[in-house]
């Protein structure tokens, strides 16, 4: 009993104990901590507010040190005239923070003393003030520079992420733009909002009516994207950033963004997307759905090269097709149509060219047959100047010169025999590409000089058993080495730039000299050697004119062209995979004596009829006497979409341009 109770006595004396100490953690840690620091931490936190907090601590001071003075003069009745009451004390008090000038008629030390005390204090207060907003003014000029506020527009374009494709790409809305209302260009990158305001007002110049707005930030973040407010833009283009060894995981990233943002708009966004490698594509396909256009920019520079190469001037076909300073693609529905067959409804426009049918459930088809009935629910794809010059209108009959069509004949096809001289990393795709348009036996030799250049020639696929692959280890800037290939016995030669090794304007400059020694040695042999090159940038095609070489792709102008056309066309991307695929119909340049006879001169109905009665689209001509720039754009002769009432005369070297299989 007595161990008991002593127990119990030992337990209730640890209770007590226990209980005079600090309960709690936050009482345990801050027990020996004194009133002075808690008070210096606390002024501390305050300050950390900004500038709202440091003008508050001002104004407390100021209000102490008005309320004080006011205390003192009312009490001692200093000053002239008896002194003044405790309102007008603190009215002298206040005029004296302000100015220090209001103290020069004072009289008596003690009252002196009291208001100079009062005037440092303000001087002291006022100066504080001027710094603090001085400070602030250039955080917000800094933060301005930054392009870090959010853009309040609608009806935009935004372009996410930077590359040399930015400069084109705004050129070509700029013009596209000239007949909306106030349009708006917003931009955002991992770079310098004035170095890219900068660089675009260098290099694209007048931007017309069109306003373009830069922000600094990555793509890729959610909050950085609604600094560009996406919700209520009209289109978005996600280009190929530089500088990044994966480009298109960044733009699979910002797309991934864009489409699974939770504050995103109800309707569907109209993408444009750039890719370099073919084989995301179907990633892509499946983070942005419906709403994303692929531009593919590899596989559409091959594509176009390869079929530039077969005919020389495709280029510059494409280049107007996807050019707003010409005519463009466009897909409407016309209830005009229905019932009427792809035939007749190719010769029902004067100033448009039909080229094609978007189906209900998805399918675009260039050149369909000419007895196909158009069904209800059907787009057509018309190219035009602009979407107001569509119109349906009745062929005239007049113009159709039946006796000068000629009919078909039969070209047999042999096996060829084609070079390339570089290589770069679109270079398998090329010789992917050319093997499914080349007869059997066919033979293709690729020269260059660049790091696993054989074994990459070694292990590429070809799309068909019809072509074989040699390779010829050489300096492409060296006369002799090309001599040495023998380049007058092909049947075409292509000049690709070294982009992956070297910067555009060396590549482009390594370009030229392979040109320059081609133009020597066919002058030298007085033969026309048949040259296709590849340009990175636009501004070099100029120089290279003095090559005459027969045709030149600007790559990185033709993705931008593309990006542009299809952030404006949301079925362009399907448009132009049907255009530029092997199956169905491409667009060839035909000798135009092959289809009407030139004795005399024909009209553009009677071009249309010749194409029509073969199951061809005739889109328009390259004359031979425009060439050479006479038409003005550097066009090389080209005219798609003429007036199909204009008659003209040809010359047995004119080409007729038009959609055809095989």
């Amino acid at each position: 009993m007595g161990s008991l109770t002593r127990a119990n006595a030992a337990r209730s004396g640890v209770k007590s104990t226990a209980a005079a100490k600090p309960n709690t953690l936050k009482e345990q840690q801050l027990g020996d901590v004194g009133l002075g620091e808690k008070l210096r931490y606390e002024f501390d936190k305050s300050m950390a507010a900004g500038p709202i907090a440091l003008v508050g601590w001002l104004s407390l001071v100021t209000v102490f040190v008005i309320l004080l003075a006011a205390s003192v003069l009312a009490l001692t009745r200093l000053g002239p005239d008896g002194g003044f009451n405790f309102f007008e004390a603190a009215w002298q008090s206040l005029m004296r923070t302000m100015d220090a000038g209001t103290m020069g008629g004072d009289a008596g030390w003690p009252f002196r003393l009291l208001t100079l005390f009062v005037t440092l204090m303000g001087i002291l207060v006022f100066s504080a003030l001027i710094s603090i907003i001085s400070a602030g003014l250039d955080s917000a000029l800094e933060a301005l520079r930054k392009g870090r506020s959010r853009v309040l527009e609608t009806d935009h374009t935004v372009i996410l992420n930077w590359s040399p494709s930015i400069f084109d790409i705004v050129s070509e809305l700029v013009v596209a733009n000239e007949s909306r209302r106030k349009p708006r260009i917003v931009i955002m990158a991992n770079r310098d909002k004035v170095e890219m305001e900068d660089e675009i007002a260098d290099k694209v110049g007048d931007l017309k009516n069109t306003q373009v707005i830069c922000r600094s930030g990555d793509p890729t973040d959610l909050f950085d994207l609604s600094l560009v407010n996406p919700q209520t833009c009209r289109s978005i283009i996600v280009v190929s950033p530089e500088g990044t060894d994966d480009p298109d995981s960044q733009v699979i990233k910002t797309v991934l963004a864009l489409t699974n943002d939770p504050k995103r708009r109800e309707a569907r966004y109209r993408i444009a997307a750039e890719l370099r490698d073919s084989r995301n594509a179907e990633v892509a396909h499946i983070v942005g759905g419906d709403e994303v256009q692929l531009v593919l920019a590899d596989d559409l520079i091959s594509r176009i090269v390869v079929q530039s190469s077969r005919q020389a001037g495709l280029s510059a076909v494409y280049s107007e097709l996807l050019d707003f300073d010409g005519c463009e693609i466009y897909t409407t529905e016309l209830q005009d149509l229905v019932g009427k067959t792809y035939g007749d409804a190719v010769m029902g426009y004067r100033d448009s060219a039909l080229i094609g049918l978007r189906y209900p459930d998805g399918r675009t088809t260039l050149n369909p047959p000419m007895d196909e009935v158009i069904a209800e629910g059907c787009r057509a794809i018309i190219i035009a100047e602009d979407d107001d010059s569509i119109r349906l209108t009745q062929p005239d009959e007049a113009l159709i010169d039946a006796a000068a069509v000629r009919a078909p004949k039969a070209v047999r096809r042999k096996a060829e025999r084609v070079l390339i001289i570089g290589w770069n990393r679109r270079g398998p795709m090329i010789a992917s590409e050319l093997s499914k348009y080349v007869r059997p036996g066919s033979v293709l030799t690729v020269a260059g000089d660049t790091p696993g250049f054989v074994d990459e020639i070694r292990s590429m696929p070809l799309g068909s058993r019809n072509m074989t692959v040699e390779h010829r280890v050489i300096d492409t800037g060296h006369a002799a080495s090309i001599e040495a290939l023998d380049p007058a016995s092909y049947d075409s030669i292509m000049v690709l730039g070294y982009s992956d090794t070297m910067e555009a304007q060396s590549a482009d400059t390594r370009t030229l000299i392979t040109l320059l020694h081609l133009r020597k040695l066919s002058e030298r042999l007085g033969v026309h050697i048949s040259v296709v090159s590849e340009m990175i940038d636009i501004r070099n095609r100029e120089l290279a004119e003095v090559t005459r070489a027969d045709d030149f792709v600007v790559s990185n102008k033709l993705v931008s062209l593309m990006l542009a056309q299809a952030s404006e066309n949301e079925y362009l991307s399907d448009i132009f995979a049907d255009l530029l695929d092997e199956d169905g119909s491409e667009i060839y340049m035909r000798p135009i004596g092959d289809y009407v006879d030139l004795t005399g001169p024909v009209s553009g109905y009677t071009l249309a009829e010749a194409a029509r009665r073969r199951g061809e689209t005739a889109i328009g001509y390259r004359r031979k006497r425009e060439e050479d720039g006479a038409d003005g754009r550097n066009m090389g002769g080209v005219v798609v979409n003429p007036d199909k009432a204009e008659v003209l005369e040809f010359l047995p070297e004119d080409r007729l341009i038009v959609l055809a299989e095989g």
